[in-house]
């Protein structure tokens, strides 16, 4: 099947349905992501925060020593953690990363939030990602602007360990603000979308901007009813999504799961998906989400769902808030 693509402000090209590694074991990471690739999945979204880089670089090289695919036709994409936006940091968190996947380079390096955390270094395994102290409890941000990491990521361009960057759960301001000092173009945007969160104006502008949209956490609840109780709270008393009656009703006249309509209510408006499933049947369907159209009240219906309602919210679900969104 044919891989439907966008082209990136860097005139690279990136499918427009990927394969999402957030919450994929390490221990089962490459198997799952050599399974992807027989399937038919070309891109697949990383991060450090993940802690599965190496094990899904591994499952991509399977791919490839057997001939199922190309280097050029796999599309990877990662990101820069918070703790590392200084410049020094952020250049060897990028080298270290690339190594970890071991593809040679990364299709495309994210800034992974908009914010400067405290430094924390990488071997010390008792303070993952965001926080300062073992028991899990304190984050503090730290002074470096985004213009000190954006330029960074510039420079991973330039030695060729990215070929495109750009940026995810960034606001209509940082967007202005990136746009007036960048040398290489934001070719991309990750948000957190879907129906309970459309945010319509920024994906307008991004879409102006020729900045690519890509959704995350494309079922809304689903995602996070899994977590524990400090990200999981906001899903209580809400439908999910494949269970709405416009949603069931499209799924019925097209027929297609709810979870397929779901995302070619974004596909079918030139925003990119990074879905995760486990199940081979699901694996299979969320891969087919472009070959048939919703109907533009069909999509209405289902932009009309919007709460908006962020999951995906430091400024909730951390002890001490970060109000990233506010």
């Amino acid at each position: 099947m044919p891989v439907s693509t966008i082209k990136l402000a860097s005139g690279h090209d990136m499918p427009l349905v990927g394969f999402g590694l957030w919450k994929v074991p390490a221990e089962q990471a490459a198997e799952t992501v050599y399974n992807a690739i027989v399937v038919g999945y070309r891109l697949f979204d990383g991060a450090y925060d993940y802690q599965n880089e190496k094990e899904a670089g591994q499952g991509i090289k399977r791919a490839i020593s057997e001939g199922l695919v190309k280097r050029e036709e796999i599309f990877v994409v990662t990101k820069l953690w918070n703790n590392y936006h200084r410049r020094e940091y952020a250049l060897a968190q990028a080298k270290t990363q690339n190594e970890a996947w071991g593809l040679d380079y990364i299709d495309l390096y994210l800034i992974h939030f908009p914010i400067a955390l405290k430094y924390v270094s990488p071997e010390d395994i008792r303070y993952p990602a965001w926080w300062q102290d073992a028991e899990h409890t304190k984050v503090e941000v730290e002074n470096v602007p985004l213009h000190e990491t954006w330029r960074a990521l510039e420079e991973i361009v330039d030695t060729g360990i990215a070929r495109s960057i750009g940026i995810s759960n960034a606001q209509a301001q940082t967007l202005f603000d990136l746009q007036t000092y960048a040398r290489h173009p934001v070719s991309s945007l990750q948000i957190e979308h879907h129906p309970y969160l459309v945010q319509p104006t920024l994906i307008s502008l991004a879409q102006k901007m020729n900045i690519a949209v890509t959704a995350y956490s494309s079922f809304g609840p689903q995602s996070f009813k899994e977590l524990p109780a400090a990200f999981s709270a906001r899903t209580n008393d809400i439908a999910l999504l494949w269970d709405v009656d416009v949603v069931q009703k499209a799924a019925s006249r097209t027929g297609k799961t709810p979870a397929q309509v779901l995302l070619r209510w974004a596909t079918q408006r030139g925003i990119a998906v990074i879905p995760k499933s486990n199940n081979k049947d699901r694996l299979q369907q969320n891969l087919e989400v472009t070959d048939f159209d919703l109907q533009s009240d069909e999509i209405e219906a289902i932009s009309a769902l919007d709460k908006g309602l962020r999951f995906n919210d430091p400024g909730f679900y951390l002890e001490t808030p970060i109000p990233l969104f506010a």
